[in-house]
């Protein structure tokens, strides 16, 4: 029988921010280093809450500083290749006049961004993705998220 130590998880968390436009669309990137395409964000780093992460990888993949939000929802998807995982999902708030702001997309990472319709997404990513990005445009509500007990405010 394993140890108590061996039976914990230890999932990779992941972070991720559903940007969407004055028209509806939604942020789309297509990453260099896997098919398909997702929304901005990445995994988590030893010692960085997942709000932080979201924050950094928004920067780093886009070259802006747009304000990350509320939880809209936590996935439990472990991945047959990769294990178990946790994404966070956040709303991003962004005005028309961002949007119209060049992005200036990390070459090693990121390939294109474009703004897709709802209807487009489950043929750019994954179905996980897909069904993922469409229960959280489906909900109106948000979850509550805190960092050591705290509501994080929107000015990072």
């Amino acid at each position: 029988m394993p140890d108590e130590a061996n039976r914990l998880a230890t999932p990779h968390v992941a972070a991720g921010v559903l940007f969407r436009d004055e028209a509806g669309r939604v942020l789309v990137v297509k990453p260099t280093y896997k098919d398909g395409w997702d929304v901005p964000g990445g995994y988590v780093e030893i010692g960085e809450s997942p709000r932080a992460a979201a924050i950094r990888e928004v920067r780093e993949e886009l070259g802006v500083d747009w304000q990350v939000g509320e939880l809209l929802l936590v996935d439990w998807a472990p991945h047959p290749n990769e294990g178990d995982k946790l994404l966070f999902l956040f709303r991003g708030h962004v005005s028309p006049e961002q949007v119209r702001e060049s992005l200036k997309l990390h070459p090693g990472e990121i390939a294109a961004a474009r703004f897709a319709e709802d209807r487009e997404l489950p043929q750019l990513m994954p179905e996980r993705l897909s069904r993922r990005l469409a229960q959280a445009l489906r909900s109106s509500a948000s979850a509550q998220y805190l960092e050591h007990a705290v509501s994080p405010t929107l000015d990072h």
